[in-house]
């Protein structure tokens, strides 16, 4: 072989990269497996997250499960409802503007249970006052002189909303007409409020103690727009 030859052969040999040995290529791949179990462990040691609000009531559910058997001999009860009603307020009367809603209206000022008996009494004082076809006369179906500017219930009011408010002020305020606000706060039966209203000092002539007092129906009147 020549120099040049021998020279070659030396030099592809000093290029060839080392060999590894087979045990050394071993232990790696040993060791490349370790690591990857390793990973695997520890990733399976992760905790999951927790479960859900809404998972939590499945499981609760599904945990406290319970029935009810009920007897084929078992009878349905009927079912009794409490009544209910519902009162009109102050907008709702003024728009309907009857002599029956303005007794309401009184009833309402003054703190007083609303009853049909009480509604019943005010019309026919009103009546008794002024009349049922002109009841609202002078914005003072009562002949109210408290706040009206005449003391002896010839004043008006600007309207009759403020005169429902005066005429439940003035009962209460006037000692002499006590037995009237007992007898409305107590919802008395109608008898009790007219003799309370007969022995008050509100009209002078008592109602004749009763024998003027009229008790025929009262129409249901409307009072013009223009006196609410």
């Amino acid at each position: 072989m020549t120099s040049t030859s021998l020279f070659l052969v030396a030099l592809r040999e000093t290029l060839r990269p080392p060999r590894t040995p087979r045990r050394t290529t071993r232990r790696l791949a040993i060791g490349a497996a370790v690591a990857a179990f390793s990973l695997t462990a520890i990733f399976a040691l992760v905790p999951p997250p927790p479960p859900s609000a809404a998972d939590q009531l499945q499981a609760y559910i599904a945990a406290h499960a319970q029935t009810l058997a009920v007897s084929e001999q078992v009878t349905v009860a009927g079912v009794k409802r409490d009544h209910y009603s519902a009162t009109a307020g102050v907008n709702s009367l003024v728009t309907s503007g009857t002599n029956y809603d303005w007794a309401r209206l009184v009833l309402l000022s003054g703190g007083w249970p609303v009853t049909d008996t009480s509604v019943t009494v005010l019309v026919r004082w009103m009546r008794q006052e002024n009349g049922a076809d002109n009841w609202w006369n002078r914005n003072n179906p009562l002949n109210n002189g408290y706040g009206s500017g005449g003391g002896g219930g010839t004043g008006s009011y600007a309207n009759l909303e403020i005169a429902a408010e005066k005429a439940a002020e003035m009962l209460h305020r006037n000692p002499g007409m006590s037995a009237i606000t007992a007898a409305l706060a107590s919802a008395a039966p109608s008898a009790t409020i007219e003799q309370a209203i007969w022995a008050s000092p509100w009209a002078s002539s008592h109602y004749g103690n009763g024998s003027r007092w009229h008790y025929t129906p009262v129409a249901v009147v409307k009072a013009p727009a223009g006196a609410w």
